[in-house]
């Protein structure tokens, strides 16, 4: 039964006659903003989000549409995290690297320095030269590493005198000392013997007193001294002939020769051709072009890329200490992080040593792989477990679209709750074959810190960020109609939008 209403319910505005109280506009309520327990009692159903407010405005939350930030200097600042690593798993095409570069802008607009160390593809060239940064090509007939290479310490050093000058001395012997050690064990798939290693420092260390810091020595100057083997060397190699000498060091001469004159000749055998220049606000190092000839050069190239990359970083710490630069914060991308680690045996122990201090020197690293697999199919076990503390150390995991298998991995380094696996998974496969139909997964993001319950965002590019961020431009190209032939087939062109997921026929599709 329905009950009738004596009286005429009003209107939303009022009735409209005279002196009703008819309103022509109805303004919106006076805003107030107070903390929940102010306004707890005035209105209980209040839900407070949490997200960050420091750094780069990624996106919004997925629930509630709150703006999520992100920088790890500036979380490690306000005391959200512990320490600036980021590591960021995902599925390709699920957006990784746009939401990386947005990283990267939003830490060149704070004035942060940007270290790409490593494009593999490239992904960051095009968007560091819209920043005003340095771009940097490496492979042969184009720009050149030199691996031992002190770059900007080498210029400090010779600024200093005395204890100071000494303790630099010995670092930047270490860093040339154990990247080539690193580089030798790449083109030998096998780590270098003890003694191996002290004929090599030996070497470097006559290298440097006869430069008298003039010079920086190169990988064929330490095969042509150790081949020289003079009466030094031959002591360091604890023989008394030259021909107990010669026997002593006949794999590591080949191992060195084939640094300079085999697949990776004319990439890292002479001096650098264009270093990095310190006041560039971000610097991309492209190394594209060595990956046609195998994952040995595009290793090695990396490993230099890294030394080269993180000496930068002490180089700017160091003249900040003597008072002769300013103190700069940077920050460190190391995309396609897999490809590097699996090229031999014990290469992790270098990317280990290079990256775990980041926090003292004023660094974040952002390391970029597609999944935790990625890091067990390394050469040893030892390998596998110190690429794992990769994530370990890194205060914020960011994940986008994974299988629940890989997610069950993540959740023994990163808990996660059940409806957090859910969430991420539902971001791995769309539902159904429909063409044109936008990734589930594609700019959606989980982020993890400690034991707090992830925040999902959702990116959103704006502007230019369309162009510059976008990876898949080589997939997107019309395919050009043959006119010549008698039939001319439709010519494909894809869906408009962020993401390729589908085609259609005709040329309006742009």
């Amino acid at each position: 039964m329905t009950i009738q209403p004596t009286e005429p319910l009003a209107p939303a505005w009022g009735w409209k006659v005279p002196g009703a109280g008819r309103a022509v506009h109805v303004s919106a309520g006076t805003e107030y903003q107070a903390t929940t327990s102010q306004v707890c009692g005035l209105y209980p159903f209040t839900a407070g989000s949490g997200t960050p407010t420091a750094g780069t405005p990624i996106g919004r939350h997925q629930l509630w549409g709150e703006t999520v930030c992100l920088d790890p200097l500036a979380w490690l600042r306000a005391g959200l995290t512990t320490n600036p690593g980021v590591f960021v798993l995902g599925q390709p095409g699920v957006g990784k690297s746009a939401l990386v570069k947005r990283l990267v802008t939003g830490a060149v607009a704070f004035g942060t320095r940007v270290l790409v160390l490593g494009d593999t593809k490239p992904d960051y060239s095009r968007l560091v030269e819209h920043l005003g940064g340095q771009l940097i090509r490496i492979g042969r007939g184009l720009d050149r590493i030199n691996p031992l290479d002190a770059g900007p310490l080498g210029a400090v050093l010779r600024q200093l005198s005395g204890p100071d000058a000494e303790a630099l001395r010995w670092e930047v012997r270490s860093r040339r000392l154990s990247l080539l050690l690193a580089l030798c064990t790449l083109v030998r798939q096998s780590r270098i013997s003890n003694a191996e290693e002290v004929i090599l420092g030996r070497a470097v260390d006559l290298l440097d007193e006869r430069a008298g810091g003039r010079r920086e020595p190169t990988v064929t100057d330490v095969l042509a001294v150790i081949e020289e083997g003079n009466d030094t060397l031959r002591s360091a190699a604890r023989t008394d002939t030259p021909e107990a000498y010669r026997e002593r060091v006949a794999d590591l001469v080949f191992s060195l020769d084939l640094l300079c004159t085999g697949s990776l000749a004319g990439v890292f055998d002479g001096a650098t051709t264009k270093p990095i220049d310190l006041d560039a606000p971000a610097v991309s190092v492209d190394i594209s072009a060595v990956g046609a000839a195998g994952d040995s050069l595009l290793t090695a190239a990396m490993l230099c890329t890294w030394s080269y990359g993180f000496g930068v970083v002490d180089a700017a710490a160091a003249l900040a200490d003597l008072r002769l630069g300013p103190r700069r914060s940077y920050m460190g991308v190391m995309d396609e992080l897999w490809r590097a680690l699996r090229g031999a045996p014990g290469l992790v122990e270098h990317a280990d040593a290079l990256t775990r201090l980041n926090r003292a020197k004023g660094m974040s690293s952002v390391m970029v792989t597609h999944s935790l697999a990625d890091l067990d199919s390394l050469a040893t076990e030892q390998d596998c477990a110190k690429a794992r503390g990769f994530v370990d150390r890194s205060a914020i995991t960011i994940m986008g679209g994974l299988p629940p298998r890989e997610l069950a991995r993540v959740h023994e380094i990163t808990p996660l709750t059940g409806p957090e696996q859910q969430l991420v998974a539902s971001w791995s496969a769309p539902e159904s074959y429909q063409p044109g139909t936008r990734h589930p997964g594609r700019g959606r993001y989980l982020i993890k810190t400690g034991q707090r319950l992830g925040i999902p965002v959702e990116l959103s590019l704006v502007g230019q960020e369309r162009e510059l961020y976008d990876t898949d431009q080589a997939i997107r190209q019309e395919v050009q109609p043959n006119h010549n032939a008698t039939e001319t087939p439709e010519a494909l062109t894809p869906v408009a939008g962020n993401s390729v997921s589908g085609w259609r026929g005709g040329t309006d599709g742009r």
